[in-house]
């Protein structure tokens, strides 16, 4: 199991496993999917608390291998079911990231309530490095930290430390590294003396109210992702780079 889950009173706590780097393969992100529904029938849980293992990273997102023309409309309804199940999750959701955080990585920490992270993390949408692009973030980005800082992190896939992420608003708390899990354990203090009953019901309030858009944007940026990026010679050329551990030979087309 990459996927382990532990219960404390009114806080679950969800860690993967994948070293080095927390890459996001199918069978980690189905146990993922899995955790989060076992979650949601918990009528005595009140936050739940996701995070990778280790300290290199949270997750350098979803596995490159896996955005291939023939895996990628599989892989994007593996990934885009954990992001819409985390939004549905009757708990608050509270993201702890340690060293990188990129691509579907950064859209599932994003996806969460409220995100606290080491100095010593960065963030990054690389996938335009590649040859395509982030439909979570595609679809959710300019809403959430502005038009102007959504392009530059999605159009040049550079990385964000963690003071820019918190100056942007992907991030509530940045601390020392060795004070992360103090960092976290002083919000989820904050979060647990409140009312139970009154937290879901804010929570899911918040989340109705700012994702009114949301589904249908993201269907759409799977559809342009299925229909017109998957067409393109660069897609495919983007993936083997990587892989080949080479510059991309781009075609433009």
């Amino acid at each position: 199991m990459a996927v382990t889950c532990e219960k404390n009173g009114r806080l679950v706590s969800i860690v993967w496993d994948r070293p080095p780097l927390n890459v996001l393969n199918f069978s980690l992100l189905r146990e993922l999917d899995e955790a989060l529904s076992s979650c949601a029938t918990q009528t005595d849980v009140d936050v739940v608390v996701l995070r990778g293992a280790g300290e290199r990273a949270f997750s350098a997102g979803v596995d490159i291998r896996d955005h291939t023309p023939e895996k990628v409309p599989e892989m994007l309804n593996t990934v885009h079911g954990v992001i819409r199940k985390l939004f549905a999750l009757p708990q608050v959701t509270v993201a702890a990231v340690r060293g990188v955080c990129l691509g579907g990585g950064l859209e599932i920490a994003s996806s969460c309530d409220l995100v606290v992270a080491s100095e010593d993390s960065s963030f990054a949408t690389p996938e335009i490095l590649v040859g395509c692009y982030p439909p979570v973030a595609l679809a959710r980005f300019a809403g959430l930290i502005g038009y102007h800082r959504a392009a530059e992190m999605i159009l040049t896939g550079r990385r964000f430390s963690a003071r820019e992420a918190h100056t942007a608003g992907l991030v509530n708390r940045v601390s020392a590294p060795d004070q992360l899990d103090s960092n976290l354990t002083a919000l989820l203090d904050e979060l647990l003396s409140k009312s139970g009953a009154v937290l879901r019901l804010t929570v899911r309030g918040l989340r109705e109210l700012s994702l009114q858009d949301f589904n249908q944007a993201l269907t759409r940026s799977e559809e342009i992702y299925c229909s017109e990026l998957l067409k393109t010679a660069d897609v495919t050329e983007g993936v083997e780079a990587f892989l080949e551990k080479r510059a991309p030979n781009w075609r433009h087309d």
